[in-house]
């Protein structure tokens, strides 16, 4: 099993995160921001991860700097369980629709972080969360753990396209990161990531 702590703390967050990507879907998530607990336990859930994060940050500002240092701690933790990369299929992606919204999300966990992101939001906010926050905390994700991911949406209700995104996003990295029958093979040419 590739159970993985991290704690980070600065002058404007406190976060604790337990991963582990061999996991069933056991998920407890509290940041102080409701709509975004709601996002990372669907994440995690139809990712098949468990995981544990619990965060206080300066709130009182707004919700960023919560936000994206949960993308970081969370980046750093998917790393550390990807470790060298040996027996992980590295390549996945998922398809998710939700009512009228659909989305897509390619991954190579290959130690490269990049983001693509591709569609847009109707309002400013979902919840009290500006919706330009979502992109951040994917962006902080993927360049902390060396994800890329190639994100793409589309639909009507905000809700449901950044509920779709968050599904895809679990359920491609959960995929990723199964170890397959050969747990000594690293997927790729060069021999290492």
């Amino acid at each position: 099993m590739r159970n993985v702590s991290i704690k980070r703390e600065t002058k404007e967050t406190n976060i604790s995160i337990k991963l582990n990507p061999d996991g069933s879907g056991k998920v407890s998530v509290d940041s102080g921001v409701p709509f975004f607990d709601h996002m990372l336990t669907a994440m995690a859930k139809h990712g098949g991860l468990d995981l544990t994060c619990v965060a206080k940050g300066d709130l009182g500002v707004d919700c960023h700097h919560t936000i994206e240092d949960i993308g970081i701690v969370l980046g750093d933790a998917v790393k550390q369980a990807i470790g060298e990369g040996h027996g992980i299929q590295r390549f996945a992606h998922a398809i998710i629709p939700m009512d009228e919204s659909l989305a897509t999300v390619a991954l190579d966990c290959g130690g490269r972080g990049y983001v693509v992101f591709s569609g847009t939001f109707g309002n400013r906010t979902i919840g009290t969360i500006p919706v330009d926050i979502f992109e951040h905390f994917l962006y902080s994700l993927c360049t902390r753990a060396g994800i890329t991911s190639h994100i793409m949406f589309s639909g009507k209700n905000d809700h449901h396209k950044c509920e779709a995104v968050f599904k895809a996003f679990g359920i491609a990295l959960g995929q990723a990161l199964t170890i397959s029958r050969d747990k000594k093979t690293i997927r790729s040419t060069k021999g290492k990531f």
